[in-house]
């Protein structure tokens, strides 16, 4: 396989810049009109479902529409224009029912039906333990509505056949409402020192939203936008373009002072390149080590732009220091603490678990405040107990087996490492690793022309 063989043109250009200046505008109209979220939150839902009621999902249509909905998703929640706190994960759900409902799906599935069969002995178990003080309902479906957006979105994707053309539209819908969420961030804190509040995570400068799941969303979008510019810019306007973008993104994502984000696009970036560059002869290689040369000097100038806003406190939150720069005891801001105790809850009960939700009630009634879990591996431990093990090693080696029969997937890999490691500091709490892992179940082939 060839560099030339892979790099693909999506669209003409004008129509490109066009969506992207729509993007742009919507994230300046939803800051200074916030009712127009509202308007554009619930036409997604809208104009999705008339589009597969119309086109009967003939050309899986379902994951483009899925592909906004993830894409909007933390800008909806962000902007308090999301139907629901988990309109993500159960609008995804739904579309992919519907999306079955018409196209079916494949013999392959087999393993994600199990994964799914192995959660119910844990929503069982909770249902006979859970404390009904607290709000049962929403409890049970924080913690459990991540996993089965996985298994559904999963059923669904593998096995379907799409084109390398069609999974750089995918890509690009994710991307474009992130547009929005970063001019709507831009805005919000125009005064960028005068909202900086040590090394922790900035809540000010994520848009007035949790840290975390911005820069996930933001680092998605990077790398969505640094797969544009190296295999659809097809001219040096549009790479130039493409390449602002994906470092502005990076430049927002520093801003929440959230690492996992971040750090998890420079790993799927580096896998990207590696399967690139393994399958491009000698002239390919070439141009993709000038192509790191360039996007080296953008990371150059990002960081040290960022460095200079922040007055050196991002250099020390990615050090583990406080602003004095003096090293923290706790460089996971208390996660391992609370892996800690999830593993000892396995321990305590390794068959079923404890049951779903039951980690978090356990922590209130110690702590004295709630603290849900930020680790989607050990909560599945603590929850599910040893089938929760059995149904992440499902998860884990399903794909890698797709992949020695469909080696054309460049993306599979860079997808399981947006989900393993954003499972691993951001849980499940929005539904992109969901529908990113199930992306990576996808048979991509390149086509002919």
């Amino acid at each position: 396989m060839d560099f030339k063989s892979i790099y693909v043109i999506v669209m003409p250009t004008k129509n490109y810049l066009a969506l992207l200046f729509i993007h742009f505008l919507l994230g300046i109209g939803v800051f200074y009109v916030p009712f127009i979220a509202k308007i554009y939150g619930y036409l997604i839902l809208i104009v999705g479902l008339l589009l597969l009621i119309k086109t009967q999902n003939k050309n899986n249509e379902v994951l483009y529409v899925c592909s906004y909905i993830v894409g909007s998703e933390v800008f909806l929640r962000m902007t308090d224009a999301a139907p629901n706190h988990e309109f993500g994960k159960y609008s995804i759900i739904f579309f992919m029912i519907l999306g079955m409902m018409f196209s079916g799906f494949s013999k392959l599935a087999t393993p994600f039906w199990i994964f799914l069969v192995l959660l119910i002995p844990s929503l069982i178990i909770a249902s006979d333990s859970i404390s009904y003080d607290m709000d049962f309902k929403n409890k049970i479906a924080f913690n459990i509505s991540g996993p089965i957006c996985l298994g559904i979105a999963s059923i669904y994707a593998i096995g379907k056949r799409i084109s390398i053309l069609e999974v750089g539209n995918l890509l690009l819908l994710i991307g474009l409402p992130i547009i929005s969420m970063a001019v709507y961030t831009s805005l919000y804190t125009e005064d960028i020192k005068s909202a900086l509040m040590g090394t922790g995570s900035n809540t000010d400068l994520s848009g007035g939203f949790g840290p975390n799941q911005v820069a996930t969303i933001f680092g998605l979008g990077m790398f969505v936008f640094f797969v544009r510019s190296v295999l659809y810019s097809k001219s040096i306007l549009l790479f130039i373009i493409n390449i602002f973008i994906a470092f502005y993104f990076s430049y927002r994502g520093f801003l929440t002072f959230s690492r996992g984000g971040m750090m998890t696009a420079f790993a799927m970036i580096t896998v990207f390149i590696f399967f690139i560059y393994i399958h491009s002869r000698h002239s390919g290689k070439l141009k993709i080590n000038i192509l790191l040369l360039i996007f080296s000097v953008f990371f150059f100038i990002t960081w040290t732009y960022t460095s200079f806003l922040t007055d050196g406190l991002i250099n020390k939150r990615y050090a583990g220091q406080n602003a004095y720069g003096v090293e923290k005891k706790d460089k996971f801001s208390g996660r391992t603490e609370l892996a800690t105790d999830e593993i000892n809850m396995f321990l305590d009960s390794p068959y079923f678990g404890i049951g779903v939700g039951k980690g978090t009630e356990i922590r209130t009634e110690k702590n004295g405040y709630v603290t849900a879990s930020h680790n989607e591996i050990t909560r599945m431990m603590a929850e599910h107990g040893s089938l929760g093990i059995i149904g992440l090693l499902i998860i884990l080696i399903t794909p890698i087996l797709l992949y020695f029969s469909n080696k054309q997937n460049i993306f599979l890999f860079s997808f399981i490492i947006f989900w393993l490691l954003t499972i691993n500091h951001a849980a499940m709490r929005t539904a992109a690793p969901s529908f990113i892992y199930a992306l990576a179940l996808l048979n991509v082939r390149f086509d002919a022309k």
